[in-house]
């Protein structure tokens, strides 16, 4: 099969990516290859489609335990034959996994660097034909990156040691040009073909706050983001459970992540948040380097981080899957004070570069320019615009203020300091403070001593900040940094530049579009949506697997409009193959026809596209129908699936969605009652609530409808037939 072949057969794609197509030629050419490209933009694809054409097999080295396992789990569920090896799995399991390779039963073995050191696998290696090897996360190699791992500088001499060289690649999504080098150096990269796409993630809204209450603010941005996966990342393990209570209290589905938990503890979290049983994740930044989920709508720096490339890979776990997300950093003066703590305690030796990098990222959410084109600029791209019209700088309402005379009066009371001192007591001079230590240095007889004392302490720091990230002063050293003048503060000395603060007066936080993100201008059929995630939910359960690797939201969003209701239409949306529509698309097509009969949506209907959100008839009219046949003509759920010629499924999710909405109705006649007590064991038992592996646990007689009952309510067989018909719809209206 061709590269274009195996992407729609497995994949369900009809094109590539930007970039993804040249690095799998150069690959299929068997040449060395790196590839930056921002996260979303489809980096696995580029080695797993020349692992599906090269005759041996393909390692790939990853760190990230927890990603491999959705990656081989996504891998076997389009057809793709792949396991992984890491210290998570049994010794039993280990040996199995072993023998299953040596038996050629898979094309993709995913590996965590300790296991690919050992004498062991180095031995198997040699024993196999081996194709290539893909390192994911390359930029751990680098002592310049923000997540260096030593472990990886190892990576090359096991190479070297094969007895056959294999094509070698390598990938990240964020490399500056000193980590980039450092890449192809200790990697050993033969010669290689290096492509970086653009580091530009255009379907993400970037937003820099300063709120006088951050607590308020998460709060009422919640309110406004209901129903939709999001992350929440907080510096210390402290305000990560402080976050977390607060939210259980106001009734959110809250999961949290930190190195303070038990492992068992952070697995079951961090499953609930991937399962879509709880729709927040509070978490250090331990969390999130293996997740693969690609429905996370925000995510939000409760603190500022230490560097932007952390930030930068953080906030990019949001909107993987194409779809508009946002990308909020709450800022304030308590995060520097927290990082520099962090950064001294963090190891011994010099912490110049990590200060480095803190002054770049408190430069960031300082500036008044275009957020988009700033962290295009720290990576060394030039963006082809000065506004994105896609950040809160851009999109907010600016009031511009002159700050030029403020502007000389720092600059000249750092000048008169002899630029030997920190921000904190130019800032004292200028306000005038009386402190033994100003007065010691005979500071207060300065010219400039109280120029400033009509501002607060905190108002001058800010201005300094913004002078330093503006490029008008130099802030040198680490620990205890001190203020130097900076080329363009001449100008503004000695030319009267203008020097101008733009401040943010109203914050907007959707704006109508986006710069190329098009299909989000199409409205979807947000009933049926929601009717989707359900079946996906049930199938994802029955699978075992995350509800995001059976589809992602922006397939089913498709499905929503343009209602697929057969196999050559359902080929037409993106991310649905012909292996996973052979596996599992029935259950959707029916749901499909089901909706479009129920609604009458004809073909017109969806060609105008679409009318059917705001006209169909609301989603109570189609389970009261059911209900009506259920209770008043005594149908079961099989004889109203004829009748009503729908499906089984769609009858029994109309009568759980009226129980469940509070309508009294007995459903004990289409439950087998014979295992009651197995079905409330089976359920305790299982302490992820996985219908699939509730299921394992009890006889096959035993049907999902069984299981889904018990689990909707406290009394779950049971309970009178509703007499009041018109009383029991007002739940659903």
């Amino acid at each position: 099969m061709t590269a274009n072949e195996i992407l729609k057969k497995y994949f369900g794609y009809d094109n590539f990516r930007a970039g993804q197509a040249e690095i799998i030629n150069h690959i299929l050419n068997k040449e060395d290859c790196l590839g930056i490209m921002p996260t979303g933009a489809g980096k696995s694809i580029c080695y797993q489609i020349p692992a599906m054409i090269f005759d041996g097999i393909t390692v790939v080295i990853s760190p990230l335990i927890s990603l491999m396992k959705d990656q081989v789990d996504s891998l076997n569920q389009v057809g793709i034959p792949a396991t992984y090896i890491n210290s998570s799995l049994t010794e039993s399991d280990y040996l199995q996994t072993i023998q299953n390779i040596y038996h050629g039963m898979y094309k993709i073995i995913c590996v965590a660097p300790e296991r690919f050191f050992s004498d062991t696998f180095i031995s198997m290696l040699n024993f196999l034909d081996i194709s290539m090897i893909a390192i994911d996360e390359a930029h751990c190699v680098s002592q310049w990156g923000h997540d260096f791992r030593p472990s990886y500088c190892e990576i090359s001499k096991v190479i070297s040691s094969l007895s056959k060289r294999p094509v070698v690649v390598s990938f990240t999504a964020t490399a500056t040009q000193v980590v980039k080098d450092d890449i192809i150096k200790l990697l050993n990269l033969q010669n290689p073909f290096v492509l970086t796409t653009g580091f530009d993630r255009e379907n993400l809204y970037f937003s820099v706050q300063t709120p006088e209450s951050k607590k308020d603010f998460l709060l009422n941005f919640l309110e406004d983001h209901k129903n939709i996966s999001g992350i929440i990342y907080c510096s210390t393990r402290k305000t990560v459970d402080e976050v977390y209570e607060r939210l259980c209290n106001y009734g959110y589905k809250v999961s949290r992540y930190h190195a303070g938990m038990s492992e068992k503890s952070r697995s079951t979290s961090q499953d609930d948040f991937v399962y879509d049983r709880t729709e927040i994740m509070v978490a250090t930044n331990a969390f999130g380097m293996g997740i693969d989920k690609s429905n996370v709508r925000y995510v939000i720096h409760y603190n500022m981080p230490s560097d932007l490339e952390s930030y930068y890979q953080e906030a990019g776990r949001a909107g993987r899957d194409g779809d508009k997300a946002e990308c909020v950093l709450l800022f304030s003066r308590a995060d520097v004070v927290t990082n520099k703590f962090l950064i001294e305690h963090s190891s011994e030796g010099s912490h110049t570069n990590e200060y480095q990098k803190l002054n770049e990222i408190v430069d960031y959410c300082n500036t008044s320019k275009c957020l988009r084109s700033y962290i295009l600029e720290y990576f060394g791209e030039v963006p082809n615009f000065d506004n994105c019209n896609f950040c809160s700088n851009c999109n907010s309402q600016i009031e511009i203020t002159d700050i030029t005379v403020d502007a000389k009066k720092i600059l000249s009371c750092i000048k008169r300091m002899n630029e030997r001192f920190g921000a904190g007591l130019v800032a004292d001079v200028l306000k005038g403070s009386k402190s033994a230590k100003v007065k010691s240095f005979g500071f207060d007889s300065l010219s400039t001593y109280g120029i400033m004392s009509e501002y607060s302490r905190d108002t001058i720091r800010d201005l300094i900040s913004f002078l330093v990230a503006e490029g008008y002063i130099k802030s040198i050293g680490d620990k205890y940094p001190i203020l130097a003048l900076d080329v363009k503060a001449v100008d503004v000395l000695f030319s009267d530049t203008q020097v101008v603060i733009k401040k943010k007066i109203e914050r907007i936080l959707k704006p109508e579009k986006n710069r190329k993100n098009d299909f989000e201008s199409l409205p979807f059929d947000n009933d049926l949506f929601e009717i989707l995630r359900d079946v996906r939910s049930d199938v994802a359960e029955e699978n075992n697997v995350p509800p995001f690797i059976i589809f992602a939201d922006v397939s089913l969003k498709q499905m929503s409009t343009y209602y697929p209701t057969d196999v050559d239409s359902m080929l037409k949306i993106s991310g649905v193959g012909s292996f996973k529509l052979e596996k599992y698309g029935d259950i959707f097509i029916e749901t499909i026809r089901d909706y479009v009969k129920v609604h009458d949506i004809r073909k017109a209907d969806v060609l105008e596209k679409p009318k059917t959100k705001n006209n169909a008839p609301a989603k109570a009219d189609t389970k009261l129908v059911s209900y009506e046949l259920f209770t008043k003509d005594g149908k079961s759920i099989k004889e109203i699936a004829e009748i009503r010629d729908l499906t089984e499924r769609t009858i029994e999710q109309h009568l759980l969605d009226c129980y469940e909405n509070g309508i009294d109705i007995n459903l004990a006649k289409e439950v087998n009652t014979n295992f009651e007590d197995e079905i409330y064991n089976a359920i305790n038992r299982c302490n992820s609530g996985k219908l699939r592996e509730i299921k394992d646990m009890l006889p096959d007689e035993v049907s999902y409808f069984d299981i889904k009952l018990p689990q909707a309510s406290h009394s779950p067989w049971a309970v009178d037939s509703c007499q009041d018909s018109t009383k029991a719809l007002l739940p659903l209206m």
